[in-house]
C-alpha cells in the first residue's frame, strides 16, 4: 500500500514550513523544571497551544487548503467533521483561501468550539450522536451538494501537522522518546515521518483514552479496528474508526502504544497549570499523563511531550481545577 508520508521529503517539508510560517511563527518548545522534577526526566514541552486555532492541526488546514486552491481555482466549498480542532484548522484556513466552509459536529459537541470554529467565518451543522456519525453525514452531504469533503487524515495534513516534529526536532536534539496523543493521527504520522527523515533514533509512543480503546487496539492488532464506542472527555482523543493508513504508519513507526484513565488525562490537566500556568485540553494533557505513568521507564532521559491544544471550555476546565474529572462524552 502506498503510504503518506512515503511522499514526505526534506523538499516538501520545507515548503510547508515556509507556508505555516508565513501564517503564524514556530510554536516554543520549553523544558519546564517542575515537570521534570515530577517526573524525574528533562521535559520539553512542544506548545501547540500557541497557535492561532489553539491547537496542532492549524498546520495542516493550511497545507491542505493551500494545494486544494491551487489545483482547483473556483472551487464552490469544502465540508468536513470534527468535535473541534480540526473543525477550527479548516475554518481558519478556508477563510484565507476564500473558500466556504461547511463544519459539521456531533450534537451536544463543545459550544467553545463551536463558536470558534462559526467565528472563523464557517457554516456549523450539528449532526448524530459522536464523531464518526457526523463523518459519515459531511461525506455524503459532500457528494450530494458537489463539495469538496476534507478528512481527519491525508498526506497533505500530515505534512502541514509534520512542520511541528521538525521545529521540535531541530531545536532540541538527542531526545530519547516523544509522546503524543492519538486521535485519527496525523500528529503521530508527522513525528515518525520527520524523525525518519532526520536519521533519529527518538521513540514516538502513541496515547490513547482508555474509553475510547479502538487505536489501541488497531495497534496491537496491526490493522485497523473500529470499536462499539469512544467514551473519553478529551475530544481529540474520542475516535471509533480509525483510519487504516494512519494504524499502518503507527505500527510501522511507533515504539508503543499507551492508554490512560479519565483521571491521570484530568490530573495532568492540572498538573500543566499547577507547573507551568497552561491551559492544556484533555488531548494535550493525555501525553504527560502517559509520561507520568511511564516515569520509572523514563528516569533520567531527555523526553518531550506534545501539548497538542488548549481549547477546553471555562466550566469544564474550572471542574478540573477543583480536581473533578470531568464526564465523559
Amino acid at each position: 500500500m502506498h503510504s503518506h508520508e512515503a511522499a514526505l521529503d526534506m523538499t516538501h517539508l520545507g515548503r510547508a514550513a515556509t507556508l505555516v510560517h508565513r501564517v503564524m511563527p514556530a510554536t516554543a518548545q520549553y523544558a519546564w523544571p517542575k515537570l521534570a522534577r515530577r517526573a524525574g526526566c528533562t521535559v520539553w514541552v512542544k506548545h501547540e497551544n500557541q497557535t492561532p486555532t489553539g491547537a496542532f492541526k492549524v498546520r495542516g488546514g493550511l497545507v491542505y487548503l493551500d494545494r486544494l486552491c491551487r489545483e482547483s481555482p473556483g472551487i464552490p466549498g469544502v465540508i468536513s467533521a470534527t468535535r473541534g480542532n480540526h473543525g477550527q484548522s479548516i475554518a481558519f484556513a478556508a477563510a484565507r483561501c476564500g473558500v466556504p466552509a461547511t463544519i459539521y459536529v456531533p450534537h451536544n459537541n463543545s459550544l467553545d468550539q463551536n463558536s470558534a470554529i462559526t467565528a472563523h467565518g464557517a457554516r456549523l451543522v450539528e449532526f448524530g450522536k459522536d464523531f464518526d456519525e457526523a463523518k459519515h453525514e459531511a461525506f455524503r452531504v459532500a457528494a450530494a451538494e458537489g463539495l469538496h469533503f476534507i478528512p481527519s487524515f491525508h498526506r497533505d495534513l500530515v505534512t502541514g501537522v509534520a512542520t511541528y516534529a521538525l521545529e521540535l526536532f531541530r531545536s532540541v536534539g538527542d531526545l530519547d522518546a516523544v509522546y503524543v496523543g492519538v486521535g485519527m493521527g496525523s500528529g503521530i504520522a508527522g513525528l515518525i515521518a520527520v524523525r525518519d527523515l532526520l536519521g533519529l533514533k527518538t521513540d514516538i509512543i502513541g496515547v490513547g483514552a482508555a474509553g475510547a480503546p479502538a487505536t489501541a487496539l488497531s495497534f496491537a492488532a496491526g490493522r485497523a479496528i473500529s470499536a462499539p464506542s469512544a467514551r473519553t472527555f478529551a475530544d481529540g482523543l474520542a475516535t471509533r474508526e480509525p483510519n487504516a493508513e494512519a494504524i499502518a504508519t503507527l505500527c510501522r513507526g511507533a515504539a508503543r502504544m499507551i492508554e490512560v484513565s479519565e483521571d491521570a488525562i484530568a490530573e495532568a490537566m492540572g498538573i500543566y497549570f499547577d507547573d507551568t500556568h497552561q491551559v492544556a485540553e484533555g488531548a494535550g494533557a493525555a501525553p504527560l499523563a502517559a509520561l507520568l505513568q511511564d516515569r520509572h521507564r523514563m528516569a533520567n532521559k531527555k523526553v518531550a511531550v506534545v501539548l497538542s491544544g488548549g481549547n477546553i471550555e471555562r466550566a469544564r476546565f474550572m471542574q478540573v481545577l477543583r480536581g473533578v474529572t470531568p464526564p465523559a462524552a
